[in-house]
């Protein structure tokens, strides 16, 4: 058991400390156009006739997100108003999920088809697991049958972690694309973007292994129960 969370502990550390240090060491690259993140974004949104999503500035280190609910994009302070080429990098990522949304991309029509149940089957999942760990003492059988419950439920959420991985490939690759075709940013500037939005996309490939790991650790507790 012991060895699942090791893993699942190394895999989130190392993901965390390649996205922190590609953000800190291009957070000090400033871009010769001297174009902060919301302009790159705005300018990205624009490209595309999209005027109906405002930028938002928001407290907080790399919390910046595109907010489907409200439709609208937040930039951390770090991002917003900085001229850097990591904080250009990620608000383009930022408007880069206004595009998909926009243009009705699939993957994210499904991401927002299920995130809901998602929800409820990530909390049902670990209810059944513990109360198979817990209540099923002594009956092995019961045991055994609530954590097969709780690792169906469970699967639906490794789905959805699965499924937003083209989602957010696909937000980075819109917006290397639009530095590549509008040169808002020189080569090497592009590059640096490359690099912190590279380390970013293993945040999420970090979190279907571990959940991956979490599964794999589901079925020996099972198996442990026949």
């Amino acid at each position: 058991m012991y060895i699942f969370l090791i893993l699942s502990l190394l895999i989130t550390v190392i993901a965390q400390i390649r996205v922190q240090t590609a953000f800190h060491k291009y957070k000090k690259v400033r871009n010769e156009r001297g174009i902060t993140g919301a302009e790159a974004a705005r300018q990205l949104l624009l490209d595309h006739s999209i005027t109906n999503v405002p930028i938002e500035r928001i407290s907080g280190n790399l919390t910046d997100h595109y907010d489907p609910g409200r439709n609208v994009i937040r930039l951390s302070e770090d991002v917003y108003d900085s001229d850097s080429v990591a904080a250009v990098g990620v608000a383009m990522h930022e408007a880069g999920h206004a595009l998909q949304y926009a243009q009705n991309y699939a993957p994210v029509r499904l991401r927002n088809a299920i995130v809901k149940s998602t929800n409820i089957s990530s909390k049902i999942s670990y209810f059944l697991i513990l109360a198979g760990i817990l209540f099923g003492g002594g009956n092995g059988r019961i045991g055994y049958t609530l954590i097969t419950l709780g690792i169906i439920f469970f699967c639906a959420v490794v789905f959805f972690q699965i499924i937003t991985l083209p989602v957010e490939f696909n937000a980075s690759g819109r917006a290397v694309r639009a530095l590549k075709e509008t040169m808002v940013l020189n080569y090497e500037e592009q590059k640096g973007v490359r690099k912190v939005l590279s380390a970013a996309a293993m945040t999420y490939v970090a979190a279907v292994a571990v959940s991956l790991l979490q599964l794999l650790r589901l079925f020996a507790i099972r198996g442990r129960r026949r």
